[in-house]
């Protein structure tokens, strides 16, 4: 899908930092980013699933643009809202959540709290040094965060902070967010995912993450192996000598295609979802191994320590195991 923030003009703006407005939205977007038959009815979709699946009460769409997300879930009852940090954006949002969508920019905190917070496309656009800022500010105000961010796409002017998935799980991690491996959100992208805010053991932690990540590379061995398959029979269709001539033949190598870039599509979501699960299972790992250093450290400075922090230890221990 074309990119949810502010779009971006060629030219730069204060700072150095490119300038959001018109320009993007009319010609960098693929399908010209405006009120359209084809955005309403993707954003409509979305809005579909998430109100079926999640069912927020209150909702925020961190980097609106022109606010068609926040007007599909508001149309279905939702108390929803947006904020962008294009004026032009903003300008352009429809009069029936006009009032709902204003201009502020993520490296501010937010002024309230929401049920979901949606930010889609988004977070490559923010300069590193505002990123994490960016991620404080979505987890202080709410304890589900429905993000998707591009993993590879360097190739875009206006991507500043373009990183896998697992710099993101980790940078969540940080705050207590951990990814649901339990739901799929890639009617939205590929690698979109929920976050949400968890208090639990260490080891269970790790434990739904391992058992994830086990699942996720046995799928993502099938899939790659589907895709080799059609590649193949792409190639024996593609060498026949009498293809134009028949169109049944056209139709299949047509056909074909198609499920080649869906595979493809959705291996890339597979593997970034493997990354995100590996990202997080360091960052636990991390974790413990900072919590054990700091036990042994007590022990090593208080007196009487030893008989204490190994007992201490002894049930940390056996939380992990």
């Amino acid at each position: 899908m074309a990119d949810q923030t502010t779009p971006v003009a060629p030219q730069e703006g204060a700072g150095g930092q490119p300038e959001y407005g018109a320009y993007y939205y009319r010609h960098d977007c693929g399908i010209p980013y405006e009120r359209n038959e084809h955005w309403l009815g993707f954003f409509s979709e979305i809005a579909d699933r998430i109100v079926r699946d999640l069912h927020p009460a209150s909702f925020l769409d961190a980097g609106c643009a022109m606010g068609f997300l926040v007007e599909a879930m508001h149309q279905r009852g939702v108390d929803a809202w947006g904020v962008d940090v294009s004026e032009y954006a903003i300008s352009q949002v429809h009069e029936s959540v006009a009032e709902r969508c204003k201009v502020a920019s993520l490296a501010e905190p937010l002024d309230r709290r929401y049920d979901l917070i949606t930010c889609i496309e988004v977070l490559e656009h923010i300069p590193p040094e505002e990123g994490e800022r960016a991620i404080a500010n979505l987890c202080a105000a709410s304890d589900r965060l429905l993000l998707s961010t591009t993993p590879d796409d360097y190739s875009e002017a206006t991507h500043l902070n373009v990183q896998p998935p697992e710099s993101w799980s980790a940078a969540l991690a940080r705050h207590g967010f951990f990814r649901d491996v339990e739901r799929d959100f890639s009617y939205i992208t590929p690698w979109a995912a929920l976050y949400t805010k968890v208090e639990e053991p260490v080891a269970e932690t790790v434990r739904r993450y391992d058992r994830a990540w086990s699942r996720l590379r046995r799928e993502a061995a099938d899939v790659r192996s589907a895709l080799l398959e059609t590649q193949n029979r792409l190639a024996e269709l593609e060498g026949e000598s009498e293809l134009e001539s028949r169109p049944e033949l056209v139709a299949r190598l047509d056909a074909l295609r198609e499920e080649n870039m869906r595979l493809r599509d959705h291996l890339v979501g597979k593997d970034a979802e493997l990354g995100a699960a590996r990202g997080a299972l360091t960052e636990h790992e991390d974790r413990s191994r900072r919590l054990m250093g700091a036990v042994a450290k007590v022990q090593a400075r208080i007196p009487g320590a030893m008989r204490i922090g190994g007992a201490a230890l002894r049930r940390i221990q056996g939380r992990r195991s």
